[in-house]
C-alpha cells in the first residue's frame, strides 16, 4: 500500500455563474521517501488538489488515504491527531509567518498544539535550527529580518517539526530569486536523504520539478492528462500539452536547448466555469481532430508504463499525423 493514495478527489465551487469543478477525478500515490512532482499552467488546480489532500479546503467526493487512515472521513479531533503525518510548505514565505511571533514561537507551533513541553520544544526548534542551516539566535528574530530564502527556511521548518511523512509543498520556490531558488531545492533533497519524508512538489515550472522529482503529473484544467517517471517525460512526452510545457522550461544549457523542439501553448486557459467539450487541452492543441472536439479522452496505460489522456498519444500515434504537425506539437 502507497503511504499516501488519492483516488477520484474531486473539489466543486459553487458561484452566481455556475459550478467550477477546480479538481476533477484525480488519483494519485505517493510512496515512502519518494518525490512527485504536480506541474501545471497557474488556475489548473494544483494547488487546490494539494490544500484538499490536507483537508484545508472540502471535497465534494474522493478518498485521501494517509498511511492506512482515511483523512476524508475523519472528524476533527482525529484529523488533529493525523496531521502530524503530513504537513504543508506554502508558497509566500512572509505571508505564512505571522509577523507578530518571533522564530521560536512560529517554529514551535505545531510542537505546542500537538501537547510539547516547553524544554523539548526549545530542544526541538534548536535542533530543526541546524537542520535547514539557521543560526541558533535566528529563534529570538522576526520574519522581517530574514531574506526571502531564509523565511522559506523558517517554512521548512515549521513543516518538519512534527516529523511528517508527508510535506506537501505548494509553489515553495516560486516566490524567490533565481539564484535562492537552487538552495531550497537541494536543502529540501538533503532533508529527504536524512529524514526519509516523502513530498508532493507542486509548481508550475518544469525546470524546477525535473532535479527533485522521481515521478511526475501533469494537471490541466483540474484534471490528469499525463502521468510517468520523471526521466521518461522529460525525454519524450506523450501528451502534446506536457510537450508544451517542456518546450517552454528554460534550459541552462543552450546545447540542450538547441535540441529541444519548439512549442508555444495558444490561447490562454479556459475558463473552469465553461469548460471545453470534449478533450479540454482541444483549443490550444495543435494536433486536435473533431473527436477531440467532440469525445473526452480517459487517462489510460500506455508504452513504459506511462499514463495519458489523449486520443492521439504522441509515443503510440506519431505515424497518424503529418511530419509537419508533430513538429508543432
Amino acid at each position: 500500500m502507497s503511504l499516501l493514495s488519492v483516488r477520484s478527489l474531486c473539489v466543486q465551487y459553487q458561484s452566481a455563474r455556475g459550478t467550477v469543478r477546480a479538481v476533477d477525478d484525480v488519483s494519485l500515490d505517493l510512496e515512502a521517501g519518494e518525490t512527485v512532482g504536480l506541474v501545471g499552467e497557474s488556475g489548473c488546480g494544483k494547488s487546490t488538489l494539494g490544500k484538499a489532500v490536507m483537508r484545508l479546503v472540502p471535497s465534494s467526493d474522493g478518498l485521501v488515504i494517509l498511511d492506512g487512515q482515511n483523512l476524508t472521513e475523519m472528524q476533527p479531533v482525529a484529523l488533529k491527531a493525523a496531521r502530524k503525518n503530513i504537513q504543508m510548505i506554502f508558497q509566500d514565505p512572509y505571508s505564512s509567518l505571522n509577523p507578530r511571533h518571533d522564530i521560536g514561537t512560529i517554529v514551535g507551533q505545531p510542537l505546542s498544539v500537538a501537547g510539547w513541553s516547553r524544554r523539548d520544544i526549545r530542544d526541538r526548534v534548536a535542533e530543526l535550527m541546524g537542520q535547514v542551516g539557521l543560526p541558533a539566535e535566528a529563534v529570538r528574530r522576526y520574519p522581517h529580518e530574514f531574506s526571502g530564502g531564509q523565511r522559506q527556511r523558517i517554512g521548512i521548518a515549521r513543516a518538519l517539526a512534527l516529523s511528517p511523512k508527508v510535506i506537501i509543498c505548494d509553489e515553495p520556490v516560486s516566490a524567490l530569486d533565481v539564484s535562492v531558488r537552487a538552495q531550497v531545492i537541494n536543502l529540501l533533497k538533503d532533508l529527504q536523504q536524512t529524514t526519509g519524508v516523502a513530498y508532493l512538489f507542486i509548481s508550475h515550472d518544469l525546470s524546477v520539478v525535473e532535479h527533485i522529482s522521481d515521478r511526475l503529473i501533469v494537471m490541466y484544467l483540474g484534471r490528469i492528462v499525463e502521468s510517468g517517471r520523471g526521466e521518461d517525460i522529460w525525454q519524450q512526452p506523450a501528451h502534446p500539452y506536457t510537450r508544451a510545457l517542456l518546450a517552454a522550461a528554460p534550459v541552462a544549457d543552450p546545447r540542450l536547448a538547441r535540441g529541444r523542439t519548439k512549442s508555444v501553448l495558444q490561447g490562454e486557459l479556459p475558463s473552469p466555469l465553461n469548460p471545453p467539450t470534449g478533450c479540454s487541452f482541444n483549443t490550444r492543441c495543435p494536433m486536435a481532430q473533431e473527436r477531440c472536439r467532440q469525445e473526452r479522452p480517459v487517462l489510460r496505460s500506455t508504452a513504459g508504463g506511462r499514463m495519458v489522456a489523449c486520443h492521439y498519444d504522441l509515443l503510440e500515434q506519431r505515424a497518424a499525423f503529418p511530419p509537419a504537425v508533430c513538429a508543432a506539437s
